[in-house]
């Protein structure tokens, strides 16, 4: 078996890491950092200011460039940025619902999106830091 790394700690390739789902994680967070610029630019009614929205859009951005299967603390700040997300677009598109907004308002849908985006990003972010500790030490 050949493993990648510094030739400190070995990393087994991804394909042989149980639950690695850093990849999909990558690909929600810029989907979900796409989305926020796309609905604040075409005036969307956020639960972020401009400027937080960009900051939001770019951090996302970072984490999907820097994860990776050799770095666990990276998976930890993708949970966390995944709770986050789920809370702050969650609450915001419960409460629109409850409100009885209608649900084929562009803001609701884009609010909604950004909370399911952000659920799914921390299953697979969640899964993700499961196999990093079930994976053998050397």
């Amino acid at each position: 078996m050949t493993y990648e790394g510094n030739g400190g700690e070995s990393v087994p390739p991804k394909r042989e890491i149980l639950h690695y789902h850093g990849d999909e994680v990558r690909v929600i967070f810029v989907i979900s950092a796409f989305v926020l610029i796309f609905a604040q630019s075409t005036g969307a009614n956020l639960p972020l200011s401009t400027a937080g929205t960009v900051i939001s859009a770019v951090l996302l951005v970072i984490a999907a460039g820097i994860t990776n299967p050799a770095q666990f603390g990276i998976h930890w700040l993708n949970a966390l940025i995944a709770i986050i997300g789920t809370l702050i677009f969650g609450i915001t598109a419960v409460g629109r619902y409850r409100a009885d907004v209608s649900i084929i308002d562009p803001s609701f849908i884009y609010v909604e999106a950004l909370a399911l985006l952000s659920l799914i990003a921390l299953y697979f972010t969640t899964r993700t830091i499961r196999g990093i500790k079930q994976r053998p030490r050397f």
